[in-house]
């Protein structure tokens, strides 16, 4: 997790006391974790975890941001309270561990079914982040084709494996932070652009976008539920 100093996040062990916690203050070094540089959102401590205990990773990693819940403010938590206890508390660990990776959101808006398309044509003035996913791709990925489309639910909260992290060597994680460091692009586009790109870091496709019903069902063990979000449509039950 990744927090400003100014954040209260006293909740992470009230709520989360079966989880080992590792919270990055990312706007001021005199704190024990911290990162080098307020840049790109939650990317920068991410990666940081990661490259700080790559050789001693815990074997379930849930990466989060730093509020505790309720809407509007953590509208993108996907719990029926918005909460983020609520989704560790729920989450399938044996899913996390067969499948290596699991966002932490199934509903498909914002992000679904492809968010980031590569090629627009006409382009968009508001969507920087795709404008600059290019770009991005052929440093982050060594060259390699990139794909016409990127898709999958925001916002950049996620449960992931030891095994699949260790997928790629060390040097790719900081591949992505140096990247992070010196791009031209600002803290919101950078840090978008890592949100689309999380779940293929991770082995996943680029368009990732499970049903709704069969991500609850597998991610959270809400096999049963029909919870109403005023924010989707009733693709949730279909």
């Amino acid at each position: 997790m990744g927090r400003l100093a100014k954040e209260d996040i006293s909740w992470v062990s009230e709520d989360l006391p079966d989880w080992e916690s590792h919270i990055y203050t990312v706007d001021n070094q005199s704190f024990p974790l911290h990162t080098k540089i307020n840049k790109g959102r939650e990317a920068m401590p991410y990666l940081t975890f990661i490259i700080d205990h790559y050789h001693n990773l815990p074997r379930t990693m849930a990466f989060l941001h730093s509020h505790r819940g309720g809407y509007p403010a953590a509208w993108h938590n996907d719990a029926a309270d918005y909460t983020a206890k609520s989704m560790l508390d729920r989450l399938n660990i044996d899913y996390v561990q067969e499948n290596g990776y699991a966002n932490l959101r199934c509903i498909h808006i914002p992000g679904c079914p492809d968010e980031i398309q590569m090629f627009r044509n006409p382009p968009e003035g508001h969507r920087t982040a795709e404008h600059n996913m290019l770009g991005a791709w052929q440093i982050l990925f060594n060259g390699t084709d990139p794909p016409s489309a990127i898709g999958a639910p925001c916002c950049a909260q996620f449960a992931v494996s030891k095994d699949q992290v260790l997928k790629r060597p060390l040097d790719d994680y900081n591949l992505y932070r140096k990247w992070l460091v010196e791009t031209s692009l600002d803290d919101d586009t950078s840090g978008r652009i890592f949100e689309y790109l999380w779940h293929i870091i991770f082995g996943k496709e680029p368009i990732f976008c499970p049903k709704i019903d069969e991500c609850w069902c597998e991610v959270f063990d809400r096999c049963n539920e029909h919870v109403y979000y005023p924010e989707i449509s009733d693709e949730a039950s279909s």
